[in-house]
């Protein structure tokens, strides 16, 4: 059984570089994650967001550079590593021929969970989704399957957790959903490290945000640290319109 260690960062990523072929995807991404906290990995479409969570979950070498989650080096201790985090990729991992509780069910008897009945249960009330615990997946919706996909991740009570683009493809309504259900998780002192091309979701989510363009960490730090590297904002008095968002909350709430 792995010892989560609890002295330094979560995560900690110094001068990593990976390259496929003679294309340099990651030239010396450095980076901490501080424990119980909601860290943002920002970046473009082929910035290196997806190689990074790849080698931090060990399902990729790097060629260069050092990497550590938990207190274990990924290159050298990967199964520590694995034991201590859960992935959830850019697509809802479940089996659509099961129910959400035959689902919860079988991830806890294959992570030799005790009481595996009980503890997906649990996880259907936490993530509201008992009412649809007897239904097949496939009549799921995005946001439904997102939830249970991320409630799957939790079952073993992974220290670290990493979300790769967790709202990809959803509507507004369920992106909320998720933006919620990961807050609640570094509430209950989850680390969580989210990949996003949502600047919205990086602002509402995460404690600290990075920055990864074409390669390379440009800028790591707090929102408001961010927002310091502005210059002054010139303050002008315009009427506020409400977005396509807000109507499209609105309506759908008042017809619920």
């Amino acid at each position: 059984m792995t010892v989560q260690s609890t002295a330094g960062p979560a995560i900690r990523v110094q001068g990593l570089e990976k390259a496929y072929g003679k294309k340099a995807v990651l030239r010396g991404v450095d980076l901490d994650v501080a424990r119980g906290s909601i860290f943002a990995l920002l970046g473009s479409n082929g910035a290196g967001k997806t190689t990074t969570i790849r080698i931090l979950s060990t399902l990729l070498k790097a060629d260069a550079g050092t990497a550590a989650v938990n207190g274990f080096d990924v290159a050298t201790h990967p199964a520590d590593v694995r034991e201590s985090i859960s992935l959830t990729g850019q697509f809802a991992a479940v089996d659509e021929i099961l129910t959400g509780r035959e689902n919860l069910v079988l991830v806890a008897k294959l992570r030799h969970v005790k009481d595996p009945g009980a503890i997906a249960d649990d996880l259907l009330d936490r993530f509201s989704l008992t009412e649809a615990a007897g239904q097949r997946t496939a009549t799921y919706s995005g946001g439904m399957r997102r939830r249970l996909d991320i409630a799957m991740s939790l079952i073993g009570n992974s220290p670290v957790i990493f979300l790769d683009e967790p709202t990809a493809g959803l509507d507004p309504e369920a992106r909320i959903e998720v933006w919620q259900t990961v807050k609640e998780l570094a509430g209950h002192g989850t680390t969580v490290l989210l990949t996003t091309q949502y600047l919205e979701e990086a602002e509402q989510l995460a404690d600290r945000i990075a920055i990864l363009h074409q390669g390379r960490i440009i800028v790591n730090g707090t929102l408001s640290e961010l927002k310091q590297l502005l210059p002054p904002a010139k303050v002008e008095y315009v009427e506020k319109q409400p977005t396509l968002e807000d109507v499209f909350l609105a309506i759908t709430k008042e017809r619920a």
